[in-house]
């Protein structure tokens, strides 16, 4: 029998503000101040990143970008296999077109959800530049896709979950490292 065990707390509630400022920081150096970019969330943990990000540019430089939430269930690569796929809404409420898009995740692993999110950006629209932005890099990448914005990387293994817990989704903010540990069932 398997099961879940906490191997370790990466990020507490302070170290994550502390990431998402540093990260503010740098997309308005990058971007040269905040007046062309708007930030897009990938559902679920990336949209409240992003209104976090939004806030934290608007409180250094006055300008508070536009914000939108992102569903990319229907671009998985892995979409026929779920049964009962579980959907969000796609609220970007503005055109893209000739914008500064840093797309916000919580967790970069493989890259196949960046892959899938960039395939539904292109449907609403071209944007100027299309920017990543993850609180976690945990390495193991399937697809040629790196972040610019990163929170913090995180080398971690196949067998290990790297979970970031982030308000209002949970009911703490925080990023933990979970194994598998498997239970014989018997004695030895």
């Amino acid at each position: 029998m398997e099961q879940a065990v906490l191997k370790a707390q990466i990020m507490d509630a302070l170290a994550m503000d502390r990431a998402i400022t540093r990260i503010a920081h740098e997309i308005i150096e990058h971007n040269e101040g905040a007046r062309s970019i708007a930030l897009v969330g990938i559902q679920r943990r990336g949209v409240p990143i992003a209104e976090r990000l939004a806030a934290k540019i608007e409180a250094i430089e006055g300008v508070k970008p536009k914000i939108g939430k992102l569903d990319i269930s229907f671009y998985r690569d892995d979409y026929a296999r779920h049964i009962n796929p579980v959907t969000y809404a796609t609220e970007v409420l503005f055109p893209i077109d000739g914008v500064d898009v840093v797309l916000v995740d919580d967790v970069l692993y493989t890259g196949r959800t960046v892959r899938s999110a960039l395939d539904a950006l292109v449907d609403l629209g071209r944007a100027k530049t299309v920017q990543l932005a993850v609180m976690v890099d945990r390495g193991h990448r399937e697809l040629p896709i790196r972040a610019d914005y990163v929170g913090k990387n995180v080398p971690s293994s196949h067998d290990e979950d790297v979970r970031v817990s982030i308000k209002p989704i949970d009911d703490v903010d925080g990023v933990e490292i979970w194994g598998i540990e498997k239970n014989a069932g018997g004695s030895e």
